[in-house]
């Protein structure tokens, strides 16, 4: 991993970023993985899944409503989005050009295309699998902008993409990284940084670290992404804390975005400031690192989906960033043209 965490400033304060640094350096690791990474196999055709799957669940923001996936080969290239319910509209590429928002209260990924009425929200427990599990194109066709949420992350759709089957496409498959180490900070010093991939090599390297006022505390992995690793921590909840559950169930009833959310004690991570209110899982060395699992592949993950021209390969370093952190580096690749191709030692591959 990068033994310098912090490469061209994108934006936020040299200052706090420092004081974010100084503290992540002071972070020790969990839980490090880094010696059973092993490179990615490059030159190889782009796949999609062999037969069609559907998977349902209680809708995340009406959760009176069930939901229905239905997940589709396709010769369409990357992954894509059918709303069922609006014939009328074009598919939603999963894209950085896409995105609405990342929410306020609820902290989510919107993808949107055209017309405003087509949306899907809560999009990243869904594109996160892009990157985990190396299926290059999918059809993903939704009854709503409001996908089910499932009780153990999204180990459901991990399960129904590996029933479904592999099939190869007459496309090579692409891989794109960084053209030099960047970074962005927010105000509370968190940063993600993002560096190129070794070509002799090739992998996504992660290194994720959390640290929550609450008993999630501070919690730290470092890992090269692959599907075995990739669906272990795609069964973490999300986390939230006790009060932010508190303000959902009573003052958020007066907010449409809110009162319908369909989060309960089976499907969320309580944590409050002394303990957490329901039983964390993902135990290592007798620690819950539920939370930090969550952040790195469900939440960073999907972000780096979002990225369309290939697959992102490249050292990564989170600290104390969200959704908003994580869209906002997505698009400065896209502003400042920082992506390439990339590049091996018997020139360039995909």
């Amino acid at each position: 991993m990068l033994q310098n965490p912090v490469g061209k400033l994108l934006s936020g304060q040299p200052e706090t970023l420092d004081a974010g640094v100084r503290a992540w350096q002071k972070q020790p690791v969990d839980w490090d993985m880094m010696d059973e990474a092993r490179p990615i196999r490059l030159a190889r055709a782009q796949t999609t899944i062999d037969r069609e799957v559907s998977v349902q669940g209680r809708g995340t923001f009406f959760g009176k409503s069930i939901r229905t996936l239905t997940l589709c080969p396709t010769d369409l290239e990357g992954w894509w989005f059918e709303r069922t319910d609006l014939p009328e509209c074009l598919p939603v590429r999963c894209s950085i050009h896409n995105v609405w928002t990342t929410g306020n209260v609820v902290s989510n990924i919107v993808l949107r295309s055209g017309s405003p009425h087509n949306y899907i929200r809560m999009a990243e427990h869904m594109i996160a699998l892009r990157m985990g599990l190396g299926i290059d194109n999918l059809l993903i066709k939704i009854n709503s902008g409001d996908p089910p949420l499932f009780n153990h992350g999204s180990q459901d759709l991990v399960e129904a993409l590996q029933s479904a089957g592999v099939r190869p496409v007459n496309r090579l498959a692409t891989f794109v990284t960084v053209r030099e180490p960047v970074t962005v900070a927010n105000r509370n010093g968190g940063f993600l940084t993002l560096a190129p991939a070794d070509p002799e090599r090739p992998m996504l390297k992660l290194d994720v670290a959390v640290d929550f006022k609450t008993a999630i505390g501070k919690q730290r992995i470092r890992f090269a992404v692959d599907p075995e690793k990739f669906a272990y921590g795609a069964t973490a909840r999300t986390n939230s804390t006790a009060m932010k559950m508190f303000y959902c169930k009573t003052i958020g009833l007066l907010f449409a975005d809110i009162r319908n959310l369909g989060y309960s004690f089976e499907n969320l991570l309580i944590a409050g400031r002394l303990g957490y209110w329901n039983k964390p899982l993902l135990q290592h060395n007798g620690k819950s690192l539920e939370a930090v699992w969550h952040r790195a592949t469900l939440d960073l993950l999907a972000a780096i989906a979002l990225i369309e021209d290939g697959l992102f390969v490249g050292d990564v370093i989170s600290y104390k960033s969200g959704h908003g952190l994580d869209v906002e580096m997505i698009q400065k690749l896209y502003q400042e043209s920082l992506l390439v191709p990339l590049v091996h030692a018997t020139g360039v591959v995909g």
